[in-house]
């Protein structure tokens, strides 16, 4: 009996050694495998804003099929539109567009600029159910300000655990960065202001909305220069990666690559420090992908340029 049980022993170790190393190289490889930049599961809508081009029920549209289409469950968060109390937060066109065009039948708005109030069970409870969030446009701080750190916030990420959708235009697209680009409360033009912390759906980004359409090719670079030195020490600049979109231009991420939809031939300029000297011209700091167009934002690398397909000579 005692040379079976030492039989076995020894030629168990082997075995258990073998699993061990397997279940390591498995762990290894889903940490290779797992997106470094996007979210693990789920999805996120990014739009630039809107324009003359009046391309948000097309990206909004996109959303709601991400989100489950007509069986979503939608909240879109009014917040950043205003500070004023006596604001008519409750009126929101996404909501209508949603119910009336979209035929989703659950859809609602979410606000609070009281933290104790986003910090409560009852506030939460129909983020606990969507399959959608849409963050709207506005001051994007006033997200941060009213939600980071609190419940609603963690509610808000584990929509896209679940497999839901993350979306939001103008200021709802610079809250899904890590850092919070134009987030200073005294005036849009501080490109890194006194709130920086973003919701982090993309890591180690900075987005930036409206580019084209108000010439701010430029002003990410403020952001991933960081001349000032006033980016809180939280934040690794020398990883961050820039995303500036044009109005009615959205990005679609999934996992680690994302892909342009919008307006015809419209914009994603995408800043990339790791590829400069310091003899690269301003100009030459961002690459610019078009309509069409995707990107690998783990690689850091153009997967197709995009733009308007070229026309026949007659």
């Amino acid at each position: 009996m005692s040379e079976l049980t030492i039989t076995m022993t020894i030629t168990s170790r082997p075995t258990l050694g073998l699993l061990l190393a397997a279940g390591l190289c498995t762990i290894a490889a889903a940490q290779e495998t797992a997106p470094q930049v996007g979210p693990e599961k789920g999805a996120l809508v990014i739009m630039g804003g809107g324009g003359k081009d009046h391309t948000f029920e097309q990206v909004f549209a996109k959303f709601v099929e991400l989100a489950g289409g007509k069986e979503a469950r939608i909240v879109v968060v009014t917040t950043a539109e205003s500070s004023d109390p006596d604001y008519d937060y409750s009126r929101s066109g996404a909501v209508r567009y949603a119910k009336e065009h979209l035929g989703v039948t659950s859809a609602t708005v979410l606000h609070t600029h009281d933290r104790k109030i986003a910090d409560s069970a009852e506030f939460v409870q129909p983020i606990t159910a969507a399959t959608g969030v849409w963050f709207g446009g506005g001051r994007q701080w006033r997200f941060t300000k009213a939600y980071g750190g609190t419940r609603t916030e963690q509610e808000f990420a584990k929509v896209l655990q679940r497999g839901g959708a993350i979306g939001g235009s103008s200021a709802g697209a610079t809250i899904q960065g890590s850092f919070l680009a134009r987030g200073d409360t005294s005036g849009n033009t501080i490109m890194v202001g006194n709130v920086q912390r973003g919701f982090g759906y993309l890591r180690n980004t900075a987005i930036d909305q409206h580019v084209v359409a108000r010439g701010r090719e430029k002003d990410l670079l403020e952001v991933l220069r960081d001349p000032a030195k006033k980016m809180r020490k939280e934040f690794d600049r020398d990883a961050m990666l820039g995303i500036g979109i044009d109005e009615d231009v959205a990005i679609v991420v999934q996992g680690d690559r994302f892909k342009v939809i919008g307006k015809e031939n419209g914009a994603v300029l995408v800043y990339d420090p790791k590829k400069w000297t310091d003899d690269t011209p301003d100009s030459d700091r961002w690459e610019t992908l078009r309509t069409g167009g995707s990107y690998d934002l783990k690689e850091r690398k153009v997967l197709g340029k995009g733009g308007a397909p070229a026309q026949k000579s007659p």
